[in-house]
């Protein structure tokens, strides 16, 4: 098979490329390096069934070009905007960078008769809904971040697209992804925080959010299970894992992992971390189990074993 990734050179893409070339798979990475990084697809550049486009998959003539060159017959879209409060200040970066390049894939697979496609979509498009268990069919979806309104205009996309042109098209909606090469996130953001300062961590909001946080390899896995399913239309499934875990855990495990005994944890506050940000919501996981898929690890376990990734205990 000839997959192109588009947003291969980033965090979840750099670990589906590795993933596809190890199966034995032809992959054609595309990414414009805005959020993705080189260094994180270098050894697989050596590889003879890997090639790389340094493009802006916003600039339709230039990507249908590659369509036409590498005549790839699957297509992973795992292209957008990571850093979700840069766009609550610019929502134009999640029209650009998700809703547009979501429309110019689907052109440019309907213009090569591709019928296999893949969105990595997000729990944002569910919105704020406390209290409620989420499942695929959940009604009223009202996102409250511009990220998960571009994501589900995505998806909207990706329905008509899939009923107009016969595409099999599967989405994952996924909650945090977690593991070894992070570039963004509480995980993140922390340890760089704790490195400057070891004596005192700010914590956004009051550090209740609670969500469940994924391991790379497990999410990866998964698309692997299900992506020749070979479905007409629309396969939807929730993907995540047992458990979630607080913003005061991540950083008590942290603080293990570092031997920091007496740090001072300054909260900023309120129930979010920021305007767009859902401080806790709970998945059913039921048709992706039922499929014959289940997560390895759980929540704390993702979350500690990318710490110690991190820190260079693994």
């Amino acid at each position: 098979m000839r997959a192109l990734v588009a947003g291969g050179a980033g965090f979840i893409g750099s670990h589906l490329c590795s993933a596809l070339l190890e199966k034995g798979h032809s992959v054609i990475c595309v990414d414009d390096l805005s959020r993705g990084r080189k260094e994180s697809i270098g050894q697989l550049l050596e590889n003879d069934l890997f090639v790389f486009y340094c493009l802006d998959i916003s600039r339709l003539e230039d990507l249908k070009r590659i369509f036409e060159k590498e005549k790839p017959d699957y297509v992973f879209h795992l292209v957008a905007n990571s850093d979700i409060q840069a766009s609550a200040a610019n929502p134009e970066i999640e029209y650009r960078c998700t809703y547009t390049t979501t429309f110019n894939l689907l052109q440019c697979v309907k213009m090569s008769g591709i019928k296999k496609f893949f969105f990595a979509s997000t729990s944002a498009v569910y919105g704020d809904k406390k209290g409620i268990e989420l499942r695929e069919d959940t009604p009223e979806l009202s996102p409250v971040s511009y990220y998960g309104a571009a994501k589900l205009g995505s998806e909207a996309l990706i329905s008509a697209y899939s009923y107009m042109d016969g595409l099999q098209a599967l989405i994952f909606r996924f909650p945090n992804v977690v593991g070894p090469g992070l570039t963004h996130g509480v995980i993140y953001d922390f340890i760089r925080k704790l490195e400057e300062n070891p004596a005192e961590l700010e914590i956004l909001g009051d550090g209740t959010q609670t969500k469940p946080y994924m391991y790379v390899d497990d999410l990866v896995k998964a698309i692997l299970f299900v992506m020749e399913s070979g479905k007409d239309g629309v396969s939807l499934y929730n993907l995540g894992t047992d458990g979630c875990t607080s913003v005061t855990k991540i950083a008590d495990i942290l603080c293990e992992e570092m031997d920091l005994r007496n740090v001072t944890y300054h909260y900023t506050g309120g129930k979010t971390g920021w305007k767009g940000d859902v401080s806790r919501f709970r998945y059913c996981l039921d048709k992706i189990h039922s499929a014959g898929w289940k997560a390895q690890y759980n929540s704390d376990e993702a979350v500690r074993m990318t710490i110690r990734h991190e820190l260079g205990k693994m």
